[in-house]
C-alpha cells in the first residue's frame, strides 16, 4: 500500500451557494476546482495542510470544556488555523455564522473560537500564540 497523498473532507451542502460563498469569498478557501454535470455541482477548495485528528470521548469533552465551556460538538468538527481568530471570528459571524464561544486562550496555547458554519458544520478557528 502506497502512502496517502491528500485527505478531503466531502461536506454535502443543502444551500450550495451560501456555503460555496461561506467557505470561499468569506473564509478565504482557495478553489482548486469546480465542475457542473447533469448530476449537480461540486467545487474543491484549498484549505491549506489538513491533518486528521482523532480523539477518544473524553479528550473531545474536554476540548469542548475549554473552548465552549460545555460539550457542544457531535462527532464531527472542523478546524482551521488562521492568523488572527478574533478577527477572522467576526467576518464568519458578519457572513452568517453563529458564533458558539468568542476566542479563548487554552491550556495549549492557542486563541480558539467555536461557530455553528454552513453546511451544518461546527469550526474551531485557532490562532498558535507561540511559546
Amino acid at each position: 500500500m502506497t502512502g496517502v497523498r491528500e485527505l478531503r473532507l466531502v461536506v454535502t451542502a443543502d444551500d450550495y451557494e451560501e456555503a460555496l460563498r461561506f467557505y470561499r469569498d468569506v473564509l478565504g478557501l482557495e478553489q482548486r476546482a469546480a465542475f457542473t454535470s447533469d448530476g449537480g455541482r461540486v467545487t474543491i477548495l484549498e484549505a491549506g495542510r489538513a491533518t486528521l485528528e482523532i480523539t477518544d470521548p473524553p479528550h473531545a469533552e474536554y476540548i469542548d470544556e475549554v473552548e465552549v465551556g460545555k460539550r457542544v460538538a457531535g462527532h464531527v468538527r472542523v478546524a482551521f488555523e488562521v492568523d488572527d481568530s478574533a478577527a477572522a471570528t467576526r467576518a464568519l459571524e458578519a457572513a452568517g455564522a453563529e458564533v458558539i464561544a468568542e476566542p479563548t486562550r487554552t491550556p495549549w496555547n492557542s486563541l480558539n473560537a467555536r461557530l455553528a458554519a454552513p453546511a451544518g458544520l461546527q469550526l474551531t478557528l485557532f490562532q498558535e500564540l507561540g511559546d
